[in-house]
């Protein structure tokens, strides 16, 4: 008999994600199911206390993660004796935090010594968070969860300016596991609230046949134009990623449909999966929905939602815009043709038009001022409700136990990494390392802007490599924001600056996640997927820049400020694509990106000439013809494998 080795490196990644079937399957569903509706009751019926709702929310989450998700890669898809024990402790410990509950309103953190109990529950979570954020986020959250516990602890050891004072075991876990400032903080705070209740609308629109919807508008849209399948590719993955948050959910969902479309059609494999990756990667920057990120950013910063996705309006239509256009020169330069046969819009809509009227509510609701946690509430209602006006959509019994548990489901990689990011947030609070670091950054940077967003782009980006978009912002926010608010640089900005590059992470080189999905779909190199979903998404990494330099783009100022610097913003992008996809020598290039630069310019003397020059130059290449223009600046000879 053949025995398969066991070593330790079978668990240093993430656990296997088991599919059940039969009635194992039902009664997991029916668990999340459960789950689903204590958190909807929770915040619908607003439950005071937001360290007991915290505490419920992950204890139930980890009862079903820890039998969902495998402590290996090649574990049984039947859960093993430590997957129930683990289940069970979770189970115990919410339990028990249930019942001490009025000690928990009473409890001074650091002033009431904990009971051995309360100690016992409290180590005991702590342990079950490290161990759901090895299963389901892999090595790197962890590694940095364990070195900051082992700061937290021994980091009196370190000499100064590193060193901190003394920390004992119960002050430790007294404020990480009984207070809002570690496990239980900000980003589970977001998570069982606005980020649950967001998924949940996105798991019931999919059941009831939005993804459908999105793919067939998309395909009536612009299937027909040169290039037909990338661009479905950037319009539909843009609207799911939209809903959805998640760039490796949405290359698995859409691009499994669109990667080898493209390839039928005359793309490379390269070029199609690096398309897929960019237009799923700013799905969780384009408003109205946005990503978890987006409401922990609300949540951390104090800034209103309804803020927060105006001004995500902008900069989100100008990174789809330099897809768009870096696939249309492209189509054209190779004569890519389109696809032959797709729906009438207006039929699309025909069937498709219940999947509008949510989104419609979503935004009324947020333009009303309503929290994101109501906002989410009634584009639910609204979905349930307009989707009995058709059979094809009807939300039945079924279909609405299924979405409920699959929110559940969605959402266990989700609080594994929140709750790994509260425990690395606590320790940073509790040894006053986050005021060491941003001291450290501004030290590195010195006095000029420039430098401190490049150093701060590079800290997100970094963090954003070994864990999920939520906890690498919230980290960065902690780590690099009191840099950048000593600087003086506004909290809007400098917070979406840094947003913009945790998403970025997901497509950038050594790791891009969104890039190895799509790989395995495309029959392509990982990295050579994620080199050209880099320059696709190009803008993405400009437009941050220039949004702290130019506020306007965040919608920021007046209203002749913002029309501005949106009519700038779409010139910039055009030269940009220009600039990336023509065949034109060094100098034309440098003049077409310094005009666009120039075109975000917050000095209107300086963006309204260029904007007005950019007008009277398009109008002209249209009566000449604008595609020989883009043909000759373009010739077919260019590397197609860019």
């Amino acid at each position: 008999m053949n025995l398969k080795p066991v070593g330790i490196g079978r668990f240093l990644g993430t656990g296997r994600r088991r599919s059940f079937n039969g009635a194992a399957r039902t009664a997991l569903f029916s668990a999340a199911a459960v789950v689903a509706l204590g958190v909807v009751y929770g915040n619908i019926f607003a439950l005071p206390d937001a360290l007991l709702i915290g505490i419920l929310f992950v204890c139930g989450i980890f009862a079903l993660l820890f039998l969902t998700v495998g402590a290996t890669r090649d574990c049984s898809e039947r859960p093993s004796i430590l997957d129930w024990l683990l289940s069970a402790a979770s189970l115990a410990c919410g339990i028990y935090f249930y019942m001490i509950r009025s000690d928990l309103v009473n409890h001074i953190t650091l002033l009431n010594p904990l009971s051995p109990y309360m100690l016992f529950f409290g180590t005991a979570l702590l342990l079950l968070t490290v161990e759901a954020t090895r299963r389901t986020t892999g090595l790197g959250l962890t590694v940095v969860v364990l070195v900051f516990m082992a700061y937290n602890l021994w980091g009196h050891l370190i000499p100064p300016p590193l060193g901190h004072g003394y920390i004992d075991f119960g002050s430790f876990i007294d404020t990480l596991m009984f207070t809002t400032d570690g496990v239980f903080g900000v980003p589970i705070q977001v998570a069982a609230s606005y980020v649950f209740l967001f998924v949940m609308f996105g798991s019931l629109l999919s059941h009831a046949g939005g993804a459908d919807f999105m793919f067939q508008l998309a395909a009536a849209l612009t299937g027909k134009s040169p290039g037909g399948p990338a661009k479905i590719a950037v319009v539909s993955s843009g609207m799911y990623g939209m809903i959805s948050g998640s760039p490796t959910s949405d290359v698995a969902t859409t691009g499994s449909v669109t990667i080898p479309m493209m390839k039928r059609l005359g793309y490379t494999p390269r070029f199609a999966g690096a398309v897929e990756v960019a237009a799923s990667t700013g799905g969780a920057a384009l408003p109205p929905v946005m990503g978890s990120a987006a409401f922990i950013l609300a949540e951390y910063t104090g800034i209103d939602y309804r803020n927060i996705v105006l001004a995500a309006i902008i900069p989100g239509v100008l990174y789809y815009l330099g897809v768009y256009l870096q696939v249309h020169l492209r189509a054209v330069r190779q004569g890519l043709r389109g696809v032959d046969e797709v729906d009438p819009v207006l039929e699309t809509l025909k069937t498709g038009w219940v999947f509008i009227v949510p989104l419609i509510v979503i935004m009324i609701a947020l333009l009303l001022g309503y929290t994101p946690t109501y906002v989410a509430v009634y584009g639910t209602i609204a979905l349930v409700v307009a989707s009995f006006f058709t059979r094809k959509t009807r939300m039945t019994p079924t279909k609405m136990l299924e979405g409920l548990g699959e929110t559940t489901l969605r959402m266990l990689p989700v609080v594994g990494a929140c709750a790994a990011a509260g425990l690395v947030i606590g320790g940073l609070t509790m040894t006053g390392l986050a005021l060491k670091t941003s001291s450290l950054v501004l030290l590195v940077a010195g006095s000029g802007s420039i430098m401190l967003l490049l150093v701060g782009a590079g800290i997100s980006i970094i963090l954003g490599l070994g864990m999920p978009t939520p906890s690498a912002y919230i980290l960065a926010a902690v780590l690099v924001g009191p840099a950048f608010a000593a600087s003086g640089l506004p909290v809007l900005s400098s917070n979406m600056f840094l947003l913009y590059f945790a998403l970025l992470s997901a497509l950038t080189p050594p790791v891009a996640v969104a890039a190895f999905t799509a790989s395995a779909i495309a029959d392509e190199d990982a990295m050579k997927i994620a080199i050209t979903s880099v320059k696709l998404a190009s803008v993405g990494f400009i437009i941050p820049f220039f949004f702290v330099w130019n506020e306007a783009l965040l919608a920021q100022g007046s209203g002749l400020q913002i029309t501005v610097a949106a009519l700038g913003g779409i010139v910039a992008v055009t030269l940009l694509a220009l600039a990336a996809e023509a065949k034109m020598n060094v100098v034309v290039r440098i003049v077409c990106l310094a005009l666009g630069a120039a075109a975000l310019s917050p000095y209107l003397w300086l963006a309204i000439p260029i904007i007005v020059l950019a007008l009277i130059a398009g109008l002209w290449w249209k009566r000449k013809g604008g595609l020989p223009f883009i043909r000759v600046l373009a010739p077919p000879t260019l590397d197609a494998n860019r």
